[in-house]
């Protein structure tokens, strides 16, 4: 009964370069072995498959048995695939062919599909899943470990992060252009304070950053607001007058450009913070991993939107 647990590829490639050089002692000068190497070689691989590969070899060339050819077919998949697993293997090593799970806040969805197109032209290897949410939905990620690499603002005290700064990441109050203090230079702190203010939801980091703001300026005093659950709604909100609203400026710089929402001069604005690209301390960080944190990184925030 034949053994295919017993053939080798050292079997098989004396086989091809029999078949290829023509004798067994071309294959034998071929392959660096003494041709009586190369002819025990091929009665192994016959014992093995209990049958006759070769019918005859010399000056004009070698025949194969037809059980010869259906070998000789193995040995050409079994090496192209051992070809194409090598070159996974130094692609694996070299970082080109993998997955990374990126997670970014809501805010940062108005530039992260131009970087994960950027990533994808350089690495096509890389399959780069775009996870967003808001602030404490990328955070729980990163506890339960559903992404391994996030762009947000501050960096999280839990779990413990090592982060690299991407760029600045200025936050504004708009309003829309037919509103009163849109004429206004230099809006007076109690004026803003009368106003409306249109919100985020609860675990939001704008909405975090908004009412710390306020609190701050207005030492304590209250303000109106009404909670919505998208920066795309409450842009839409102020566009038709409802109130005005503190907003990262990434996500209005078009309806800014075009003159839909203007952007209101006061006290402490625009509120400068920072992108933040981390991931957990304790995370593996693999070659492919590197390499797409080391891209995102070299690209020096190119992809954020700007007003110039």
């Amino acid at each position: 009964m034949p053994k295919p647990e017993s053939i080798t590829l050292k079997q098989l490639r004396a086989l091809r370069a029999v078949f290829e050089y023509g004798s067994i002692t071309a294959a034998a000068a071929e392959l660096g072995l003494t041709p009586p190497a190369v002819h025990t070689q091929l009665r192994g691989l016959e014992t093995a498959t209990q049958c006759k590969l070769l019918q005859s070899s010399g000056a004009s060339g070698a025949v194969l048995t037809p059980e010869g050819q259906a070998a000789l077919t193995a040995e050409h998949q079994i090496s192209t695939t051992l070809t194409t697993c090598m070159a996974r293997i130094s692609a694996l090593r070299a970082g080109q062919i993998g997955i990374v799970v990126l997670g970014v806040v809501s805010t940062g969805k108005y530039f992260a599909p131009r970087l994960v197109a950027l990533l994808k032209a350089a690495f096509p290897k890389i399959d780069v899943i775009l996870r967003v949410g808001n602030r404490q939905d990328i955070i729980s990620e990163l506890n339960d470990r559903s992404v391994e690499l996030a762009i947000m603002g501050r960096p999280p005290r839990s779990p413990a992060v090592v982060s690299d700064l991407l760029g600045a990441h200025p936050h504004v109050i708009i309003a829309s252009p037919e509103h009163p203090l849109a004429k206004v230079p230099d809006v007076a702190v109690k004026d803003l304070l009368a106003e409306t203010f249109i919100t985020r939801e609860q675990g939001s980091g704008t909405r975090i950053l908004m009412t710390r703001y306020l609190d701050r300026i207005g030492e304590g005093m209250t303000y109106r607001q009404i909670e919505m659950g998208s920066n795309e709604t409450i842009k839409q909100a102020v566009i038709a007058n409802l109130g005005i609203a503190m907003i990262s400026l990434h996500t209005a710089t078009e309806e800014i450009k075009s003159g839909r929402l203007v952007q209101l001069n006061s006290t402490g604005l625009p509120i400068e913070r920072q992108w933040y690209l981390l991931h957990r301390q304790d995370l593996t960080v693999t070659s492919t991993i590197a390499t797409v944190l080391n891209f995102i990184l070299d690209l020096n925030a190119n992809y954020l939107p700007t007003l110039d």
